[in-house]
């Protein structure tokens, strides 16, 4: 059996292949129309009845579907397809990346020269509904510290409200671009992060001088948040690569 026959085999467990099911069966909804931007997916119990898998499936596949911008959970609402900015898809991206194996140190610098300056865009622009989404990612992000996966995709969500919140689509859709990398990335080892507290704290500190319109104190907070996050990954890693 060659090495290809063998990362096929080992590299689908049954939770993951239905996760992508879900996956599959969203996408199949959006290409052919039926799912347009801003409107309600089914219930997690319907989509888990039409394409036969458990809601934990569903809710996974959800889950990763809204770190990578397609969809958006409104709490009480339902899930909806993200009506943010335009995706220019991140796919040609991973792809570089599998084949000239991009460092952890490329991905957070790319970041930082992105959206250190988008910080500070949104600490000028940033609308009522803006800092609301902010807020709510921040808030999302504290009450999931004893969950790495689930912060990882509030983690996620938040560097993309700010990005929107600068009110510039082109920026926005390439920090969505880099952040739907970085997510994919770091999905498989997130269980590995620790004091997620950190973290949660630093985006708060974001938050709130986005708010007080201080665009320099905004963009000091996104810097040194990105550096640390640097920091703290390769202690994690033990290496300077990706996971």
């Amino acid at each position: 059996m060659t090495s290809a026959e063998l990362i096929a085999r080992k590299a689908k467990p049954t939770e993951l292949l239905a996760t992508e099911q879900v996956v599959a069966y969203v996408r199949r909804l959006i290409e052919a129309g039926d799912l347009r931007s801003g409107q309600r997916l089914p219930a997690e119990r319907e989509l888990a009845r039409r394409i036969g898998v458990s809601r934990p499936s569903v809710r996974a596949a959800l889950q990763s579907l809204g770190a990578l911008g397609v969809v958006e959970t409104r709490h009480g609402a339902g899930t909806f397809v993200a009506m943010g900015p335009p995706s220019l898809g991140s796919e040609p991206l991973r792809f570089q990346a599998a084949l000239h194996g991009f460092t952890a140190d490329e991905m957070f610098e790319s970041r930082r020269v992105l959206e250190v300056g988008v910080a500070g865009m949104a600490a000028e622009r940033a609308s009522s509904e803006d800092l609301a989404a902010i807020a709510d990612a921040v808030t999302e992000a504290f009450a999931s510290l004893d969950d790495p996966s689930a912060f990882l995709v509030h983690d996620i969500t938040f560097h993309r409200a700010v990005a929107a919140a600068s009110g510039n689509p082109i920026l926005a859709s390439l920090v969505e671009m880099v952040s739907a990398l970085f997510y994919e990335q770091r999905r498989l080892t997130a269980g590995s992060a620790h004091e997620l507290s950190r973290p949660a704290q630093e985006h708060r500190k974001i938050y709130q001088a986005i708010r007080a319109r201080d665009r320099e104190r905004a963009e000091a907070a996104m810097n040194e948040h990105l550096r640390r996050a640097q920091t703290a990954q390769a202690s994690e890693a033990g290496t300077g690569r990706p996971h």
